[in-house]
């Protein structure tokens, strides 16, 4: 009995850690920019610089991530504890100002923004490449960004 409630509190924690890393899909579902298309990706975002040119201003983000802390109920408020960050990242035709594209990421956890800010660069690479769709990146990242980093990155590093 002890061993099955411990195994059980076990599981809940590290469900629970898992979970708080990933965006709740209910309010941060990802959203993509139209203007992004595989077919213009050489014209877009494979240009360098490109993301600078959509990049929505900090007053803003700041702003969302202050309502966005509040809406996911983090115990800790403090924003400088969070990245708010492109569900869907820029460099794959990530909406840029889209709410439903930004999410107030824990920058103190183990499956923190570094850590998805690696997988973004990889997988921006393999688009560029032609390696990848953009609509299976896009399709990656906002599915499960810590799946896709387990695939991609850790094979690629």
């Amino acid at each position: 009995m002890i061993t099955k409630l411990v195994t059980s509190l076990a599981l809940l924690v590290i469900t629970n850690v898992y979970a708080g890393d990933l965006p709740n899909p209910a309010i941060t579902p990802g959203a993509i920019n139209p203007d992004v298309i595989q077919a213009n990706i050489q014209q877009t975002i494979c240009i360098k610089g490109f993301t600078k040119t959509i990049r929505p201003r900090a007053s803003y983000t700041n702003k969302v991530k202050k309502q966005q802390i509040h809406q996911y109920g983090y115990a800790d408020a403090n924003p400088k504890h969070y990245e708010e960050d492109h569900l869907i990242a820029l460099s794959i035709g990530g909406a840029p100002d889209d709410v439903k594209n930004l999410w107030p990421e824990p920058r103190n956890s183990e499956w923190n923004a570094a850590k998805k800010d690696q997988l973004e660069i990889t997988i921006y690479k393999m688009v560029c490449a032609n390696q990848i769709s953009l609509v299976d990146a896009q399709q990656a990242m906002s599915g499960n960004w810590i799946e896709a980093w387990k695939k991609y990155v850790q094979v690629h590093h």
